[in-house]
């Protein structure tokens, strides 16, 4: 069985997310995935697609580990390699026996919290994503009440876990998100 499509992945996600931001969430998250996947010689489709349905059972199981679980089941009916579908438990740490084994896991925890965080940072900015630098974000990170679900912990753990510098790390996912500002409202 062939891997499903990113055009059968995006339809997924809407299917089971209607809310905008978590929308624009997941697509943000599937590019900083394809730009690391480019980036380290990996598979850009497979990498994209979880990006892109890391979160998308969120919506209507926000409590872990529901969630990602019930989502797991589902992507298994519809065809999504065992790898995929692991890499999208391992996502979060309430899942039981799941660790984060492969690079596709480990970057998967490394682009979440650490793409809602720089959306958040833009919200507030000015100029939107345009121009902005790793040491905004770092600043912002200080402010325990700007973004305060963001877990500051999993930024710094992912980037550990990926062994890169952490302004590194953010400024690759700055740079990979700012070409598609417009469309997940991140421009002035």
């Amino acid at each position: 069985m062939s891997m499903p499509t990113r055009s059968e992945a995006f339809e997924l996600m809407c299917e089971f997310t209607q809310n905008e931001a978590l929308r624009r969430h997941m697509l943000s998250v599937e590019i900083a995935m394809r730009a690391y996947a480019q980036k380290n010689s990996e598979d850009i489709e497979k990498w994209g697609i979880v990006g892109l349905l890391h979160d998308f059972d969120y919506e209507q199981n926000p409590t872990a580990p529901e969630h990602p679980l019930v989502g797991s089941k589902i992507l298994a009916e519809r065809g999504y390699s065992d790898d995929i579908i692991y890499a999208i438990k391992s996502h979060v740490d309430e899942v039981p026996d799941c660790p984060r084994v492969s690079q596709l896991d480990k970057t998967l925890f490394a682009c979440d919290e650490l793409s809602g965080f720089i959306t958040a940072v833009a919200l507030v900015r000015p100029t939107g994503i345009e121009g902005m630098k790793s040491k905004s974000v770092r600043k912002k990170m200080k402010h325990k009440s700007f973004a305060e679900k963001v877990k500051r912990e999993d930024i710094v753990s992912g980037a550990e876990a990926l062994e890169l510098d952490l302004n590194e790390h953010i400024q690759f996912v700055i740079d990979a998100l700012t070409p598609h500002a417009q469309m997940l409202k991140l421009s002035s």
